[in-house]
């Protein structure tokens, strides 16, 4: 059947047994004794080129389909069995960093055979055509044809510093923070509102303005830092600024409604195993972050 098949796709006896090793003679001999099997003539021969028959051309439909199934499914057994190594591509916002060296390093050092190539991105990096194995991204997802895995879900707060606060006062209720200077990341959809929530009331839907519109979420938590607005950030990222005193929490009775974090890959089956055990890594620690 394999044989058949690679005399069918590559258009000639002699090509596929170049292909398999073979002689053009046992070439020959595996088609006859397969057309003697079925009773059916399957290959037209003539001195300048093969051609099916409308029988073989439908043996091979049917024997093709279930050889590129076998090989799908010894290369999933190798994926399971073989170790993470090679080099692994991964696409990530700035902002990321300091997450994804936190749920990588382990990894690392567990699978020493195994390296990174990182692109640190603000922008949709085209996946196929730069060779990302992964992309991480925050928020909602365009439709497209990658396949996203959710690997965890982020609370969201706002925050400025005590100096803005000192300065400016801090919004009292969600319309007042209106009239404030809100920093603005323009990957967020819809990012000129803010719908801010709290049990027992309806949801507070607030169209905010600012200085800065910015597509990098580092950029504007720089600007933040020098006193120049509010700022929506992430929890994890702005608990940790909080507990240092850097940043204040504004308007900390109400929340914002979670938003996810996405690993993107270019097909959904037969990860490799370094991409997998990735996969792993980042779910864990976001998970642990965003429960903490």
């Amino acid at each position: 059947m394999a044989i058949y098949v690679r005399v069918v796709e590559l258009g000639s006896m002699s090509a596929a047994a170049r292909e398999l090793a073979m002689t053009a003679s046992a070439v020959s001999q595996q088609i006859r004794q397969l057309e003697a099997e079925t009773g059916i003539v399957l290959l037209l021969r003539s001195t300048r080129r093969l051609s099916l028959t409308e029988a073989g051309q439908a043996y091979y439909e049917d024997c093709a389909r279930m050889l590129h199934a076998a090989q799908a499914a010894d290369r999933r057994l190798s994926d399971l069995r073989d170790e993470p190594r090679g080099e692994l591509r991964i696409a990530f916002p700035v902002g990321f960093s300091t997450m994804l060296a936190e749920a990588l390093a382990p990894m690392l050092r567990a699978h020493p055979k195994l390296s990174l190539r990182l692109f640190a991105e603000d922008r949709k990096i085209d996946l196929i055509g730069e060779r990302i194995d992964l992309a991480i991204r925050i928020g909602s997802l365009a439709d497209s044809s990658l396949i996203a895995r959710r690997l965890a879900e982020w609370r969201h707060m706002l925050v400025a510093t005590p100096a803005y606060a000192q300065a400016h006062g801090l919004p009292d209720s969600p319309e007042a923070l209106g009239t404030h200077a809100v920093l603005i990341l323009s990957v967020l959809d819809q990012p000129e509102f803010i719908e801010l929530h709290r049990p027992g009331e309806p949801a507070r839907r607030v169209r905010v303005h600012g200085p800065i519109l910015a597509n990098s979420a580092e950029a504007l938590l720089q600007m933040t830092l020098q006193d120049l607005g509010i700022m929506r950030m992430p929890g994890p990222h702005a608990s940790a600024l909080i507990a240092q005193g850097r940043l204040l929490p504004v308007l900390p009775d109400w929340s914002m409604a979670p938003i996810g974090v996405y690993a993107l890959t270019a097909q959904r089956e037969s990860q490799p195993a370094k991409v997998r055990v990735a996969i792993a890594a980042l779910r864990e620690h976001l998970e642990a972050a965003a429960t903490a």
